[in-house]
C-alpha cells in the first residue's frame, strides 16, 4: 500500500472493522474524530463492498463494489465492479489481494466477474482462482475461455517453476545413485564412498587422505526405469491439492526415466494422461470438481499399469471420504503393498491448514504400509525421493514435518 503517511493504529482497527466501528474509536482520536485520507477512504469503500453489511448509501460512499451481491453483468454494475478490482490491486499488497478477491465471490457471489474477459483479466491469478474457474468451467461463456486458460496458464507456470528442479533433482538422484560407474565424471563423484574405501590411504604427515580409487555415480538416463501412478480423487473439497498433484504429474511426465500415469475419480475414473504429458492446462481443465467418491474402483483402474511392483510408486491424492467399497479398497491397497509397491496416500497436497479427511480410513491404511498425511508441495520431492530409494515413508514424513494422517 502505498501511503502519503504512516496509518495511525486506531485508523487501521477502523479499516479493519469498518464505518459502524467509528463512533466507537473516534474516542480515542484528540479531536474527536477518524481522519482518513482520500486512499484510505478508497480502501475502505473496497473493504465495505464485501464485508460491511450496508448497503451503498446515496452518497456514492460504496461506489466501488456492488451492493448487495449484485453480478457482473454488463452496464453499470460492471463499471463498478472494475473500479472496485482496480482500486484493490492498487492499495493493497498482493497476498491480500487474493484473500480479498476471493472473499468476494465466495461471500458476495460475485462468481459472475469470470464471465467477462475485460474483468477476468484484471483478476490476480492464484491457486483459488483456478480452482474457482474449473467448478465454473462448464459455465464459463465463449468469449472469457481464452483469458481463462491463460489465467491457469500462469498459475501453472509458477508452480511448475516452483517445483521443477526440486523434483527432477530428487528422482535423477535417487534412480541415479542405486548404480555406480566406471567413467569418470566430476559432477557424479561419489565423495562418501570414495573417502571410506580409501581411509587406509591416509597420510598421517600430511594429515590428507591419498585416494588410489575413485568411485562415481552412474549419470546415464535409464528410459522408464520406474513407473510412477498418480491417482487423484476431484472432489470439490480437494481442489487445490488438484492442482498441486496435477502439475506435479505433470512433472513426472517429463522425466524419461519415469513412465507416468495420471487418473482423477469421483464416481467415475478418467484416463488424463496424454493431457497431462502434452500440457498440464488441458488436463486441468479436463477435471471435473464435485461428485460422489469410489476411490476404490480408481485404484482397481490403476492396477493394470503395475507391471514391475517393485519399480512401482503409487501416489493417492484423497480425503478418503469414500462412497464406493471401502474395505474392497483397504484389501487392494494392502494386496499391492504386499506385492511390493511404494505406494502413500496425500490427504491433502496444499499450503494449507490441516485438512479435513477420514481418520479412521486413514488409519487402517497407515496400519496396512500405506502412510497418510498431508504435506506441503515443498515437502513432496524429498518423500519421493525417500520412496524412490526405498525409505520408510511413515518415519520419513514425520520427519520432514507433514501432517500424519
Amino acid at each position: 500500500m502505498e501511503n502519503s503517511r504512516e496509518a495511525s493504529p486506531v485508523t487501521r482497527w477502523r479499516l479493519i472493522l469498518g464505518q459502524e466501528a467509528e463512533a466507537q474509536l473516534a474516542g480515542y482520536c484528540d479531536d474527536g474524530r477518524v481522519g482518513l485520507t482520500d486512499e484510505e477512504r478508497i480502501m475502505d469503500a473496497a473493504l465495505a463492498a464485501i464485508y460491511d453489511n450496508t448497503s451503498a448509501d446515496s452518497g456514492g460512499n460504496r461506489a466501488s463494489g456492488s451492493g448487495k451481491g449484485k453480478g457482473a453483468g454488463s452496464g453499470q454494475g460492471a463499471v463498478h465492479l472494475s473500479k472496485w478490482l482496480g482500486d484493490v490491486r492498487t492499495f493493497f499488497p498482493e497476498d491480500v489481494v487474493s484473500i480479498i478477491q476471493n472473499d468476494a465471490m465466495e461471500r458476495k457471489g460475485w462468481k459472475q466477474l469470470l464471465f467477462e474477459p475485460e474483468l477476468l483479466a484484471t483478476v490476480k491469478p492464484d491457486i483459488q482462482l483456478v480452482g474457482t474457474l474449473l467448478s465454473l468451467k462448464g459455465k464459463i461463456p465463449e468469449k472469457t475461455k481464452d483469458t481463462a486458460r491463460l489465467l491457469v496458464k500462469a498459475v501453472v507456470d509458477e508452480l511448475v517453476k516452483l517445483l521443477e528442479n526440486d523434483i527432477r533433482r530428487a528422482v535423477t538422484g535417487a534412480l541415479n545413485k542405486r548404480q555406480h560407474s566406471p567413467l569418470p565424471s566430476l559432477s557424479g563423484l561419489d565423495w562418501k564412498r570414495t573417502i571410506q574405501r580409501n581411509l587406509k590411504h591416509y597420510d598421517t604427515e600430511r594429515r590428507l587422505i591419498i585416494p588410489e580409487r575413485f568411485y562415481y555415480f552412474d549419470r546415464a538416463q535409464r528410459s522408464k526405469e520406474w513407473t510412477v501412478i498418480v491417482d487423484i480423487d476431484q472432489s470439490g473439497s480437494m481442489a487445490d491439492s488438484i492442482i498441486w498433484a496435477s502439475v506435479i504429474g505433470s512433472i513426472f511426465a517429463s522425466i524419461p526415466a519415469l513412465s507416468t500415469r495420471v487418473v482423477v475419480f469421483d464416481t467415475e475414473v478418467v484416463d488424463l494422461t496424454e493431457q497431462c504429458a502434452n500440457d498440464p492446462v488441458d488436463m486441468l481443465f479436463g477435471i471435473q470438481l464435485g461428485g460422489g467418491t469410489d476411490i476404490h474402483k480408481s485404484v482397481k483402474y490403476c492396477e493394470q499399469f503395475i507391471e514391475e511392483p517393485k519399480k512401482t510408486l503409487f501416489i493417492m491424492v484423497s480425503d478418503l471420504y469414500e462412497g464406493g467399497n471401502q474395505s474392497g479398497l483397504v484389501r487392494r491397497m494392502r494386496e499391492m503393498r504386499e506385492s511390493g509397491v511404494r505406494t502413500m496416500c496425500l490427504l491433502a497436497l496444499s499450503d494449507q491448514g490441516k485438512p479435513f479427511y477420514d481418520e479412521q480410513l486413514a488409519r487402517q491404511l497407515s496400519r496396512d504400509g500405506t502412510p497418510c498425511f498431508a504435506c506441503t508441495p515443498a515437502l513432496l520431492p524429498g518423500l519421493v525421493e525417500g520412496a524412490l530409494q526405498g525409505a520408510d515413508l511413515g518415519e520419513l514424513s514425520k520427519r520432514l514435518g507433514a501432517v500424519q494422517g
